[in-house]
């Protein structure tokens, strides 16, 4: 699994779950390279959901090249007009594009200080973006470490309400080999995420 990036100011368990999230934004941000491919072949897990997912996808890493991931990406994520899945909170939650989960998207990311990259064009309620802000939430990258509570919110409002049926619908999908073990891996992660800010909010101040 994803190797602790030092901070000290973060719990070893949060830096942990940041790399997590930084993996899943790097595999589907973009096609990935040889260099990911590599990094990936790695991967270890144990008998868990979550460590057969990552010793799935170290196996199946070991059997493409960034040509065979290319194409599978742009069959799954891009096609001819759209393929097969549309990786957007505003689709998943309301069918259409460009909807209120990312105008409230928008005003969260002002109000985190967040902004989106000058070379990035497309909406910022993808997947791969949301998981990449979450993990710089856990981390500190804008500034001080999220708060558990900060943390909760952001994953009640952007993430939690759809991704574990895309990343389920990512594992299922016809096109999906290489990132078939991607979305079980996202699929348990969500939610041992959930479970996890459930039981926090349940225990007493």
């Amino acid at each position: 699994m994803p190797q602790r990036t030092e901070n000290p100011d973060v719990a070893e368990e949060d830096m942990l779950r940041a790399g997590l999230y930084d993996l899943l934004a790097s595999v589907l941000a973009r096609p990935a390279d040889g260099a990911l491919i590599t990094k990936l072949r790695g991967l270890t897990g144990d008998d868990t959901p979550l460590g057969r997912g990552a010793i799935a996808l170290s196996k199946v890493a070991h059997t493409v090249d960034a040509g065979a991931v290319e194409r599978e990406f742009n069959r799954l994520f891009i096609g001819l007009g759209r393929g097969e899945l549309v990786p957007y909170a505003s689709f998943y939650m309301t069918g259409f594009l460009n909807e209120k989960p990312l105008a409230l998207l928008r005003q969260d990311m002002a109000r985190l200080g967040i902004e989106r990259a000058p070379n990035v064009y497309e909406p910022e309620d993808n997947i791969a973006s949301l998981c990449e802000m979450m993990g710089f939430l856990i981390a500190g990258r804008f500034g001080a470490p999220a708060s558990l509570s900060a943390q909760r919110d952001f994953f009640n409002r952007h993430i939690a309400p759809w991704a574990g049926p895309f990343f389920t619908d990512l594992e299922g999908a016809e096109a999906s080999f290489f990132y078939a073990p991607v979305g079980a891996i996202g699929k348990s992660f969500i939610e041992i995420e959930r479970e996890a800010f459930r039981l926090a909010a349940a225990e007493p101040a």
